[in-house]
This record gives structure tokens, C-alpha cells and sequence, in this order.
């Protein structure tokens, strides 16, 4: 096993294809499959599954990208330290559903390593992307939910993708809406309470399976519902609308602002938030700073 031939699958795993990888390595496609090939029969597994619609990772391959990943980044480091006396930054990228407390433990991460050896990446979107950003290692950890729902469903996906669920948070149900809302005053709300206010939503685009919702209670027949893109519009639809959404009641008034609450739901629900990252690869050292960032998060959800 050689450098090289890590950095070959490296780029493959990244591609859409044996022959977009070759040109950006600029190598031939033969040589290529042939060093791929020669790297699978030295450790004993498909790295990558081959088909007419084009190449994907086996779970072993996602897995052994993680590793080669992990030793190419050390490499570079080396190198950069030691022989081309160059600055190397390293990366760290994250994927989540839409949480303000998930971006802001990512700007605390950031105000701690700053911006001069690392390089940042945040996506916040929706949750097919999280799993997919993930599966293809474009982020090293997703975060997301599950609760009894949706559960036996995410965990197979989960497993398919070659990827495991690690819970951070465990929190109730919490109606998010903006201070002036006729209801903001209230100790507690049911559903029936809300019937005559839209419920907003994130959209899914086309996997808009009930369980890839962000929201619990996916299944309830709202009399109203309102589905937008991000944050900022979903804000501004509380305020234009007097509409809610359903949350964990973590707050961040940081990054949103005073101008909103969080009232607990009358239910049993109950919605556990964690991370999803490549089956039994490393987490990176500022990958876990990060998680350490978010579970601060537990002394501060309404429970």
C-alpha cells in the first residue's frame, strides 16, 4: 500500500467517476483501474462497487476512506512541516439540519482555532444531504434527529451508507414562535391550541418522506402548513404570519435574536439529536471539540 495509491481512491471516492478522477490525477483511466485494483487485492475487499450508472464505495471502502483520509492529512502535514517548509491548513466540515445551536457551537469552534490553519465548511440543508454529505465524505459529521418514528427507518439508512448514529442531545417537544404571537404568553400548548396558525416546515425538496422531516409530529394533519427553504425565511414567517414551528427548545438568542420563545408542547414525544459519521472511522481532534461544543448544549435545553 503506497501514498500514492491512497491518494488515487482518495480521489475516485470524490468523483463522479473512474474517468473524471483520471483527468483531475492526470493519469489514464487504465492505470488508474489498475492501482485501484492492485490496492483491493492487497487488503482483501472491494473498495469501490462498479456498475454501468458509475462507481460508488462499499460499506468497507467508505470506512477505509475515512482511514486513508485521515493518513494523507498527517502526510501532508509532515511534508509541509518538514521537507516543503509550506503551510498546510487543515479541514473540518459539517452538515446539519437546520439548528441555531449547532451553527453556533460551530462559530465557537472556529473562534477557538481560528482561520489560519484550518479551513471551514458548513452546510446547512436538508436531511437526505446531511446523510449523503457524509456517506461521500464531503462533511466528516452530520447532525440530525431521531425519535421512535422515525427511527428503525434513519438507523437502516444509516447502516446501508456505511454510517452510525451517536446520540449528543435528548430533549421534548417546544413550540418555536416570535414574542408578539397571540399565544407567546402561554405556560404550555396543545396542537388543537394551534390549529388556527400555520405550522412551517423545511423543505425536503424531493425526498420528502415523512422521515426525513425536521420536525416531529410529521404524520399530524395540520389544518395549515407552510414549507420554506431556510431559516431566515422561516423567521420572517413567524413575524408575517403569526406562524410556529416544533423544536427542541434549545435556544440561541446569539444568532436569532430576542424577538422569539419556546413553549413546551403538551406531548410524549420526544426527540434525541446526535451525529452521524463513517462506521468505526476516527473522529478528527477538532471534529470532537466540535460534538463537545454541541453537548454543552445539555444544560441548556428547557427540559
Amino acid at each position: 500500500m503506497t501514498l500514492v495509491q491512497l491518494k488515487y481512491v482518495i480521489t475516485v471516492a470524490g468523483s463522479n467517476s473512474l474517468n473524471d478522477a483520471a483527468k483531475a490525477l492526470f493519469i489514464s483511466q487504465p492505470s488508474l483501474s489498475s492501482a485501484i485494483r492492485s490496492l483491493e487485492n492487497e487488503v482483501g475487499f472491494d473498495i469501490f462497487i462498479r456498475s454501468k450508472n458509475g462507481i460508488t464505495l462499499t460499506t468497507k471502502g467508505a470506512e477505509f476512506i475515512g482511514y486513508a483520509k485521515s493518513v494523507m492529512e498527517q502526510y501532508e502535514l509532515l511534508d509541509a512541516k518538514y521537507i516543503s517548509h509550506t503551510k498546510v491548513k487543515k479541514t473540518f466540515s459539517v452538515s446539519m439540519q437546520h439548528y441555531t445551536f449547532a451553527v453556533n457551537a460551530f462559530v465557537e469552534l472556529v473562534k477557538q482555532f481560528g482561520m489560519d490553519e484550518y479551513e471551514f465548511e458548513i452546510h446547512e440543508t436538508k436531511t437526505y444531504e446531511v446523510i449523503e454529505n457524509v456517506k461521500n465524505h464531503k462533511s466528516e459529521v452530520g447532525i440530525l434527529y431521531i425519535n421512535d418514528y422515525n427511527r428503525s427507518v434513519l438507523t437502516k439508512i444509516f447502516t446501508d451508507a456505511g454510517l452510525q448514529f451517536e446520540p449528543l442531545l435528548e430533549c421534548g417537544i417546544y413550540v418555536y414562535m416570535w414574542k408578539n404571537h397571540p399565544l407567546a404568553n402561554a405556560k404550555e400548548l396543545t396542537l388543537e391550541d394551534l390549529e388556527e396558525y400555520p405550522c412551517l416546515g423545511f423543505a425536503q425538496g424531493e425526498h420528502n418522506s415523512f422521515y426525513f422531516a425536521e420536525e416531529v409530529l410529521s404524520t399530524y394533519q395540520y389544518k395549515r402548513f407552510i414549507r420554506a427553504n431556510d431559516r431566515a425565511t422561516l423567521l420572517n414567517l413567524m413575524v408575517g404570519l403569526n406562524g410556529y414551528t416544533l423544536c427542541s427548545g434549545i435556544i440561541c438568542e446569539e444568532l436569532n435574536g430576542e424577538d422569539y420563545c419556546a413553549i413546551k408542547l403538551k406531548s410524549e414525544e420526544k426527540m434525541t439529536i446526535g451525529y452521524i459519521a463513517v462506521k468505526n472511522a476516527a473522529i478528527s481532534k477538532i471534529g470532537q471539540k466540535y460534538l463537545e461544543e454541541i453537548s454543552k448544549f445539555k444544560d441548556k435545553t428547557l427540559e
